[in-house]
């Protein structure tokens, strides 16, 4: 197989340029269009003999005494030289050849061996010198670009990134798709070039057609492509933990692109080992998916494809987002792994479509739902819920006295709804830390406190918490009883008195007594609807502005 420049040696027409060869007056006689073979390796000699102590890839010096007196005799050398897949044959001229032999000449050509003639004489040592010096620098050069590679990829991992970033790093290095597999062929990652490449198209397309090829004929990745195994750091099929599969799509992979995937599977092994299990790397690839539809950057017309790709195909009916998020106590116990087994089997008797995802980073489970109907919308989520927190319990993640994971559903459609679906999900679930639980939350009611959440660094929204109940904040911090509790259970009954001292287990009289004083403090009338209007949004905020709420009390809803 022909090697091409570029791919970590010297090639013969580059040989031929250096001053050592060049000083020889070089005269190609055969070979001229194979001239952008690698050089391995140079290699000087006389003897009959030396076709087999030759491995490949060497550019053969000789003054032409070992090639044999008889044209027979010189035909076979050639043949054996070829044979041993030299790079070229170089004959100096001289006491030996005035000329090379016809048959020489003829026979390199026919076995497309390049054949040069030197028409002067050059020091046989100081062409090896150069030309080693000139291999050595190109496999230097190499390692570098190599090693540029493993130092984004590191870089990548210690700014927060993981197995994505390493391989969108590694694909546009290569300008190929690359994918990581399990040992047994399951995709767990895939990414391409980027845009504007001649390899832009759909990585998960080209491996869903990799598929294909492989089930039709049993057999492994094409020829061209690079395979490296991940270790696993245990023995027999333990030793092996995934696959990097590099695809020759858009141009030939060099051997700098396996260097660099090797080095690349050395950093990779460190993070599936952090992993520990495949089914969370699994679920951290739908992660990815369903995260990058979110933000747009998976067109709706291309998403049916993907995740059919990854094994969801909900039908013709609406799409439910969902989104689970963990508080900070669990995200950061490092269970991931568990609980996206855990959940997936809790789900899996759910009996409807389930794509289930894990994103450990911002420590929250998305999921789109298969539903057949509209209409079907919140009984699914009842049994979507309930299975969610029934596989955090089973992961072992429920803690006493931190609030429980928070649920919540957005809004059924199509495709093209799905991604602003998540992101609006994804984005309630934050806001909706610190409401008093509930089995989940519908994100169209929770509009407000997303809005609230959203402004929560903007200075006024601090200020107007402030303005509304700062004192009764500052009379809560020294006296007691505290008053915030009564005025946040009275505007939840919507200021109706007798249900509100009913939940306060206080008399009417206490009640009116506590509800004078808090018009005092704040200088306003709770009669007034616009008061009431103001002092329910101060309520929510300031849950986002760093305000607390009183310990064992939820927050306004």
């Amino acid at each position: 197989m022909e090697e091409h420049a570029g791919q970590g040696g010297i090639t013969v027409r580059r040989a031929l340029e250096l001053p050592g060869l060049r000083a020889g007056l070089p005269e190609v006689v055969a070979g001229g269009d194979r001239l952008g073979r690698t050089v391995r390796w140079v290699h000087a000699g006389e003897a009959p003999n030396l076709p087999s102590l030759l491995k490949g890839g060497e550019l053969l010096l000789t003054t032409g005494l070992g090639l044999g007196a008889r044209p027979a005799e010189q035909r076979a050398f050639v043949r054996r030289l070829a044979d041993r897949g030299i790079a070229a044959l170089v004959v100096e001229l001289g006491p030996r050849f005035s000329r090379l032999p016809a048959a020489l000449v003829d026979t390199a050509r026919s076995v497309g061996l390049p054949l040069v003639q030197l028409h002067r004489e050059v020091p046989f040592v100081t062409v090896t010198e150069e030309i080693h010096t000139e291999i050595v620098n190109g496999h230097y050069a190499l390692l570098r670009r190599a090693e540029e590679v493993h130092r984004r990829c590191t870089e990548a991992l210690l700014g927060g990134g993981g197995v994505p970033q390493v391989l969108r790093i590694l694909a546009g290095f290569g300008g190929n798709p690359v994918f990581l597999e399990t040992p047994d062929g399951q995709l767990l990652y895939a990414a391409g070039p980027g845009a504007g490449t001649a390899a832009a198209a759909d990585p998960l397309q080209v491996w869903e057609g990799l598929r294909g090829q492989r089930e039709a004929r049993e057999q492994g990745p094409p020829a061209g492509s690079v395979l490296v195994d991940v270790p696993g750091g245990g023995h027999g099929t333990a030793a092996v933990r995934a696959r990097l599969v590099l695809l020759a799509v858009a141009s030939p992979l060099a051997p700098v692109h396996r260097m660099a995937a090797e080095r690349a599977a050395d950093i990779l092994a460190v993070v599936l080992m952090q992993a520990r299990q495949e089914e969370e790397l699994a679920a951290r690839g739908r992660g990815d998916f369903l995260t990058d539809l979110a933000e747009g950057r998976i067109a709706a017309q291309d998403a049916p494809a993907q995740a059919g790709v990854l094994g969801f195909r909900p039908g013709a009916g609406p799409l439910l987002p969902v989104v689970m998020r963990l508080v900070p106590e669990l995200a950061s116990s490092g269970n991931w792994a568990v609980l996206a087994r855990a959940v997936g089997e809790e789900l899996s008797a759910v009996g409807v479509p389930v794509l289930l995802g894990v994103r450990p980073v911002e420590g929250r489970v998305p999921l789109l739902v298969g539903l057949r109907s509209e209409p079907d919308r919140t009984a699914v989520a009842d049994r979507v819920a309930a299975a969610l927190r029934a596989g955090v319990a089973r992961a072992g993640l429920e803690r006493a006295g931190t609030q429980a994971p928070v649920v919540v559903v957005g809004v059924a459609g199509g495709w093209a709804t799905a991604g602003a679906g998540l992101r609006h999900a994804a984005e309630t679930a934050a806001a909706a830390q610190g409401l008093p639980e509930r089995p989940w939350y519908d994100a169209r009611r929770l509009d407000i406190d997303l809005l609230l959440w959203r402004l929560r660094e903007h200075p006024d929204l601090a200020a107007f918490v402030e303005r509304a109940i700062g004192p009764l904040l500052a009379h809560d911090a020294v006296s007691r009883p505290p008053l915030l509790p009564t005025l946040e259970t009275y505007l939840a009954h919507a200021g109706r008195k007798a249900e509100t001292a009913r939940e306060l287990h206080l008399n009417r009289q206490t009640l009116y007594n506590r509800l004078a004083r808090i018009a005092e403090l704040l200088g306003t009338d709770l009669d007034d609807p616009q008061t009431v209007l103001g002092l329910s949004l101060a309520l929510r905020a300031r849950r986002h502005v760093g305000f607390g709420h009183t310990p064992g009390v939820p927050a306004s809803t």
